[in-house]
Protein backbone atom coordinates (compact mmCIF):
# COMPACT_ATOMS: atom_id res chain seq x y z
CA UNK A 1 0.00 0.00 0.00
CA UNK A 2 1.08 3.81 -0.97
CA UNK A 3 0.68 6.36 0.89
CA UNK A 4 -0.16 10.40 -0.09
CA UNK A 5 -0.14 13.38 1.39
CA UNK A 6 -3.57 15.36 0.17
CA UNK A 7 -5.04 18.72 1.78
CA UNK A 8 -7.53 18.97 4.32
CA UNK A 9 -10.30 19.91 1.69
CA UNK A 10 -9.94 16.83 -0.28
CA UNK A 11 -9.46 14.60 3.34
CA UNK A 12 -12.73 15.96 4.58
CA UNK A 13 -14.24 15.30 0.93
CA UNK A 14 -13.31 11.44 1.35
CA UNK A 15 -14.54 11.40 5.16
CA UNK A 16 -17.49 13.31 4.26
CA UNK A 17 -18.53 10.14 1.81
CA UNK A 18 -17.48 7.33 4.52
CA UNK A 19 -20.55 4.92 4.36
CA UNK A 20 -19.91 2.65 7.15
CA UNK A 21 -17.51 2.70 9.97
CA UNK A 22 -14.23 1.79 9.62
CA UNK A 23 -14.49 1.93 5.89
CA UNK A 24 -10.68 3.14 4.87
CA UNK A 25 -9.81 5.68 2.65
CA UNK A 26 -8.96 3.49 -0.85
CA UNK A 27 -12.70 1.57 -0.59
CA UNK A 28 -14.31 5.17 -0.50
CA UNK A 29 -12.58 6.51 -3.19
CA UNK A 30 -12.82 3.58 -5.07
CA UNK A 31 -16.51 3.50 -4.37
CA UNK A 32 -16.55 7.10 -5.63
CA UNK A 33 -14.44 6.35 -8.81
CA UNK A 34 -16.58 3.69 -9.32
CA UNK A 35 -14.09 1.36 -9.06
CA UNK A 36 -13.91 -2.46 -7.83
CA UNK A 37 -13.19 -2.84 -4.28
CA UNK A 38 -10.73 -5.21 -3.30
CA UNK A 39 -9.72 -6.63 -0.06
CA UNK A 40 -6.16 -5.58 0.27
CA UNK A 41 -3.55 -6.79 3.35
CA UNK A 42 -2.86 -3.37 5.22
CA UNK A 43 0.55 -2.98 5.40
CA UNK A 44 2.56 -0.17 6.88
CA UNK A 45 5.26 1.37 5.88
CA UNK A 46 8.39 1.68 7.43
CA UNK A 47 8.77 5.40 7.20
CA UNK A 48 6.29 7.56 5.56
CA UNK A 49 8.17 10.34 3.72
CA UNK A 50 7.02 14.30 3.32
CA UNK A 51 8.14 15.19 0.05
CA UNK A 52 8.58 18.93 0.65
CA UNK A 53 6.53 21.46 -1.69
CA UNK A 54 9.30 23.56 -2.67
CA UNK A 55 9.89 24.10 -5.98
CA UNK A 56 6.10 22.79 -7.14
CA UNK A 57 3.94 24.36 -9.19
CA UNK A 58 0.44 25.09 -8.36
CA UNK A 59 -1.70 23.03 -11.21
CA UNK A 60 -3.18 25.24 -13.58
CA UNK A 61 -6.86 26.11 -12.33
CA UNK A 62 -9.69 24.68 -14.98
CA UNK A 63 -10.76 26.32 -18.02
CA UNK A 64 -13.83 26.85 -19.53
CA UNK A 65 -14.98 27.90 -22.51
CA UNK A 66 -17.33 31.03 -20.87
CA UNK A 67 -13.77 32.89 -21.30
CA UNK A 68 -13.09 32.33 -25.03
CA UNK A 69 -17.17 33.44 -25.74
CA UNK A 70 -16.78 36.89 -24.44
CA UNK A 71 -19.93 37.44 -22.99
CA UNK A 72 -20.25 39.18 -19.73
CA UNK A 73 -23.66 36.97 -18.58
CA UNK A 74 -22.04 33.79 -18.99
CA UNK A 75 -19.61 34.28 -16.22
CA UNK A 76 -22.71 34.20 -13.90
CA UNK A 77 -23.32 30.93 -14.11
CA UNK A 78 -20.18 29.55 -15.52
CA UNK A 79 -19.92 26.09 -14.17
CA UNK A 80 -15.97 26.13 -13.61
CA UNK A 81 -15.94 28.92 -11.10
CA UNK A 82 -17.50 26.77 -7.86
CA UNK A 83 -14.55 24.43 -8.81
CA UNK A 84 -12.06 26.93 -8.16
CA UNK A 85 -10.35 26.81 -4.52
CA UNK A 86 -11.47 29.70 -1.94
CA UNK A 87 -12.61 33.20 -2.89
CA UNK A 88 -8.68 34.13 -4.08
CA UNK A 89 -8.63 31.19 -6.79
CA UNK A 90 -12.60 32.22 -7.99
CA UNK A 91 -11.30 36.01 -8.01
CA UNK A 92 -8.05 35.15 -9.70
CA UNK A 93 -10.16 32.56 -12.20
CA UNK A 94 -12.94 35.64 -12.99
CA UNK A 95 -9.94 37.98 -13.87
CA UNK A 96 -8.05 35.40 -16.14
CA UNK A 97 -11.57 34.75 -18.34
CA UNK A 98 -12.19 38.52 -18.33
CA UNK A 99 -8.73 38.91 -19.75
CA UNK A 100 -8.52 36.09 -22.24
CA UNK A 101 -11.82 38.10 -23.19
CA UNK A 102 -10.79 41.22 -23.25
CA UNK A 103 -6.99 41.09 -24.00
CA UNK A 104 -6.78 44.74 -25.53
CA UNK A 105 -8.56 46.53 -23.19
CA UNK A 106 -7.51 44.92 -20.01
CA UNK A 107 -4.54 47.30 -19.31
CA UNK A 108 -7.21 49.71 -18.49
CA UNK A 109 -7.04 47.57 -14.74
CA UNK A 110 -3.97 49.13 -14.54
CA UNK A 111 -5.78 52.54 -13.39
CA UNK A 112 -7.83 50.44 -10.44
CA UNK A 113 -6.18 51.90 -7.24
CA UNK A 114 -6.47 51.92 -3.38
CA UNK A 115 -6.24 55.38 -1.76
CA UNK A 116 -2.53 54.07 -0.66
CA UNK A 117 -2.66 50.56 -2.33
CA UNK A 118 -1.98 48.92 -6.16
CA UNK A 119 -4.20 46.60 -6.95
CA UNK A 120 -2.75 45.41 -10.33
CA UNK A 121 0.45 45.37 -11.87
CA UNK A 122 2.54 44.31 -14.96
CA UNK A 123 5.10 42.75 -12.69
CA UNK A 124 5.28 40.64 -8.84
CA UNK A 125 7.86 42.98 -8.02
CA UNK A 126 5.66 46.56 -8.46
CA UNK A 127 3.18 45.40 -6.16
CA UNK A 128 5.87 44.14 -3.90
CA UNK A 129 7.58 47.45 -4.03
CA UNK A 130 4.46 49.05 -3.67
CA UNK A 131 3.36 46.61 -0.48
CA UNK A 132 5.45 43.83 1.19
CA UNK A 133 2.34 42.24 1.85
CA UNK A 134 0.52 42.25 -1.16
CA UNK A 135 0.67 38.81 -2.03
CA UNK A 136 0.98 38.98 -5.42
CA UNK A 137 -0.71 36.00 -8.11
CA UNK A 138 -0.13 36.02 -11.60
CA UNK A 139 -3.56 36.27 -13.42
CA UNK A 140 -3.74 33.42 -15.44
CA UNK A 141 -1.25 33.19 -18.45
CA UNK A 142 -1.27 37.16 -19.04
CA UNK A 143 1.35 39.96 -18.43
CA UNK A 144 -0.93 41.40 -15.13
CA UNK A 145 -0.38 40.40 -11.57
CA UNK A 146 -2.90 41.40 -8.44
CA UNK A 147 -2.73 42.12 -5.46
CA UNK A 148 -4.68 39.13 -3.08
CA UNK A 149 -4.17 40.31 0.06
CA UNK A 150 -7.46 41.97 0.19
CA UNK A 151 -10.46 40.76 1.66
CA UNK A 152 -13.25 39.19 0.20
CA UNK A 153 -15.60 42.44 0.12
CA UNK A 154 -12.89 43.99 -1.31
CA UNK A 155 -11.96 41.48 -4.04
CA UNK A 156 -15.34 41.72 -5.00
CA UNK A 157 -15.24 45.86 -5.26
CA UNK A 158 -12.20 45.24 -7.58
CA UNK A 159 -13.70 42.95 -9.64
CA UNK A 160 -16.59 44.93 -9.87
CA UNK A 161 -14.44 48.22 -10.74
CA UNK A 162 -12.80 45.56 -13.69
CA UNK A 163 -15.89 44.62 -15.14
CA UNK A 164 -17.16 48.35 -15.40
CA UNK A 165 -13.74 49.17 -17.12
CA UNK A 166 -13.95 46.46 -19.21
CA UNK A 167 -17.93 47.74 -20.44
CA UNK A 168 -19.85 45.87 -17.86
CA UNK A 169 -23.17 47.19 -16.99
CA UNK A 170 -23.44 47.70 -13.43
CA UNK A 171 -25.84 45.60 -12.11
CA UNK A 172 -24.35 42.76 -14.12
CA UNK A 173 -21.12 43.65 -13.02
CA UNK A 174 -22.27 42.93 -9.30
CA UNK A 175 -23.93 39.65 -10.06
CA UNK A 176 -20.43 38.61 -11.06
CA UNK A 177 -18.47 40.09 -8.68
CA UNK A 178 -20.81 38.66 -5.49
CA UNK A 179 -19.65 35.07 -6.99
CA UNK A 180 -16.22 35.51 -5.71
Amino acid sequence: MKYIEIDDELYRYIASNTQQIGESASDILRRLLGLEVTAEAESIPERISEPSMEGVEEAAPVRSAVAEAGVFEELVDDEQLPRQKGAVGRFLYLLDCLYRQHPSAFDGVLAIRGRDRLYFSQSKEALLKASPSANPKQIGASPFWVSANNNTAKKRAILEEVLEILGCQKALAARIAEQV
